[in-house]
């Protein structure tokens, strides 16, 4: 699985950057336009985060576990319906950021969380941190499905009887290529290297292979309310995205300025500027190598 190094790698290194173009709070998993896309982005993600407090019943009072929190923004959201959130991520800098924004957020790993932690939940929320629990070693190993057996039963645990449970997450499409063909000196228009390229951005991570696995190891504690595809939400959500980080602002633009210095000393960011200007994971969309699935899950009792 990817481990606090490899959510450092991930996300802390573009912390402030995030941070300067979506705001303190912003969102980052895929929106939900289902079909409009003359939406706002802004729109798009309160339309999610309002289908997800809708499907679990969130309300004044409720006890909501999040599950990999990024930012905060779902926090944030049913925080002013006034629910009860804590939120849990292995990412220093999206800790850091969210508690001083007054969140109530952890630093640790969410697949160990026992009810004893923090107690029973009325409702818990996933947005993609999913895609980091098999690392590409483990599933080669054969770990996959029982990594996400032991994360549906550390789910169940935490929840009330008959509760909710909302996983929003990439999986591979039908079109991903066999493992051995990822190359990152493949030619930059391949699918070889844009895989290759995906594994370099998120270490650590290696995405379910279908909805069926996901189903499959959510049964023997979750009964499958609905689930609906977000392939096409995702490719939207990732132009809007590339607008806003381009967008001009003079400090934003600073900032980039700035990371000069820290470019030529520092490793990761340099590998992380390998393929600058390649929207690895929109093309990896549009081709149908990977696809993305939200699930309503209810526990059985």
């Amino acid at each position: 699985m990817a481990v606090q190094k490899d959510m450092d790698y991930t996300y802390t290194l573009i912390d402030k950057v995030f941070r300067f173009c979506f705001g303190e709070t912003g969102e980052f998993s895929g929106a939900m336009y289902n079909g409009d896309f003359s939406m706002s982005l802004e729109e798009a993600q309160r339309r999610k985060h309002e289908f997800i407090a809708e499907s679990l019943y969130i309300k004044e009072g409720s006890r909501v576990l999040d599950m990999g929190c990024g930012w905060g923004p779902f926090l944030k959201f049913i925080k002013e319906k006034g629910a009860k959130g804590i939120g849990v991520t292995l990412s220093a800098g999206q800790e850091k950021a969210c508690k001083k924004n007054g969140l109530n957020v952890h630093l640790m790993d969410c697949k160990t969380i026992k009810p004893e932690n923090f107690g029973t939940f009325d409702a818990i929320v996933s947005l993609g941190a999913f895609e980091h629990f098999c690392s590409k070693e483990e599933w080669k190993a054969g770990k996959q499905d029982e990594i996400y057996n032991n994360f549906f039963k550390v789910v169940s645990d935490l929840l009330q009887g008959g509760k909710r449970f909302f996983l929003q997450t990439m999986t591979f499409g039908k079109n991903m290529i066999d493992s051995d063909e990822i190359d990152i000196n493949a030619d930059k228009d391949t699918d070889a290297y844009l895989c290759a390229h995906m594994e370099r951005s998120f270490p650590g991570s290696w995405l379910p292979s279908g909805k069926e696995q996901i189903i499959k190891n959510a049964k023997p504690f979750f009964k499958l309310i609905s689930d609906s595809n977000g392939r096409l939400d995702y490719i939207e959500t990732q132009k809007q995205w590339e607008k806003k980080f381009w967008g001009f602002s003079f400090r934003k633009y600073l900032f980039y300025f700035s990371l000069i210095p820290n470019y030529l000393t520092n490793k990761d960011l340099r590998k992380r500027a390998v393929g600058f200007g390649i929207n690895a994971t929109r093309l990896c969309f549009e081709r149908e190598i990977i696809d993305h699935y939200r699930f309503v899950f209810e526990k059985v009792s």
